[in-house]
């Protein structure tokens, strides 16, 4: 059963940073461009970053431009969301997907997703 586990999230104050982890099971995700979304309360799920598949090739959203990076390690089987100079509007539910593709000017997850995990910036 292809699934993946998002960990990392928790509560951290205007500046600090987290880093997420997401792991695949059941699956060889190094087939895949792996993304991260996420979705703040009354808000639509956003694109955050996409990462190819041996992890030359990564994008991220403006929003999170130079604070965000975005890795990936095959042999673990993970992909990371390094988050600095967190803002408060960066809190939202963060999901990791696999089989990340650019469709009609968006990018979608068209693989699997994860359960997401909570990130709250708040002092």
């Amino acid at each position: 059963q292809r699934q993946l586990v998002e960990s990392g999230g928790g509560l951290v104050q205007p500046g600090g940073s987290l880093r997420l982890s997401c792991t695949a099971s059941g699956f060889t995700s190094d087939y895949d461009a792996m993304g991260w979304f996420r979705q703040a309360p009354g808000k639509e799920r956003e694109f955050v970053a996409v990462i190819g598949r041996t992890g030359s090739t990564t994008y991220h959203a403006d929003s999170v431009k130079g604070r965000f990076t975005i890795s990936r390690d095959n042999a673990k089987n993970t992909v990371y969301l390094q988050m600095n100079s967190l803002k408060p509007e960066d809190t939202a539910v963060y999901f990791c997907a696999s089989d990340v593709v650019a469709r009609q000017g968006r990018w979608q997850g068209i693989g699997s997703w994860g359960q997401g995990t909570q990130v709250t910036v708040s002092s």
